[in-house]
């Protein structure tokens, strides 16, 4: 089964998933920091929590008075160290951009990406979501789920570092992000679903005749 077969049962099986869930790319680069270890759910009521405040701009995170961010965000966990991360991708807008979220996301995807890595609390996977879903530039994201799916199904070993995932998947797919973003939302899905890190459900599971777990489940 190759990467294109994958994706093709996983979107019989699930159907598109419209992922991310956001009104404005700002919106979608918040929450990349935001759902770092904790789930969407509470994502979800920090963001709430933003745009009732009218913070969900760059300006309106900048004009925020002490101590604000963290109360708002504290929904989605750690929000001390979020906060932070924030201010700071906020004030590298401001400093570099003009503060304009659309004027970085124009950027070369290749250079973006190193932009981004080398701000505090950018790891690559927080990169890639923002250069994906706020961006629209095809760059794979890889998560636990991805691993877990990969190990499971026998072409990732478990050893591999993040960068040679995403590789992966990137060299041998097409570059596009409408497939990027739907591949890793099925992804998700499915993990959530079936491929459960405990018991999962391989009995009914779409992908089971070619996945090494669960034909060890038989």
């Amino acid at each position: 089964m190759d990467l294109q077969q994958l994706f093709d049962r996983l979107l019989a099986s699930y159907g598109p998933r419209h992922w991310w869930p956001a009104q404005t790319p700002f919106e979608m680069a918040l929450g990349a920091f935001l759902t770092q270890n904790t789930a969407w759910t509470n994502v979800e009521r920090a963001i709430d929590a933003l745009r009732a405040a009218d913070a969900l701009t760059p300006a309106g995170i900048a004009a925020l008075a002490d101590g604000r961010l963290e109360a708002l965000i504290r929904p989605a966990g750690y929000f001390n160290q979020k906060a932070d991360r924030i201010r700071r991708f906020v004030a590298h807008l401001q400093q570099r951009h003009g503060g304009s979220l659309e004027r970085l996301l124009a950027g070369e995807p290749a250079a973006l990406r190193v932009e981004l890595l080398a701000l505090k609390g950018v790891g690559p996977e927080t990169a890639d979501s923002i250069l994906l879903y706020a961006g629209g530039h095809p760059s794979f994201v890889v998560d636990a789920y991805t691993r877990r799916l990969g190990e499971r199904i026998g072409f990732l070993d478990g050893t591999e570092g993040y960068e040679t995932v995403r590789q992966y998947f990137m060299q041998r797919l097409p570059a596009a992000a409408p497939l990027f973003n739907e591949y890793h939302a099925l992804i998700v899905e499915h993990a959530k679903v079936r491929c459960r890190k405990r018991a999962p459900l391989c009995a009914d599971c779409p992908l089971r005749r070619d996945c090494r777990y669960g034909k060890s489940q038989s």
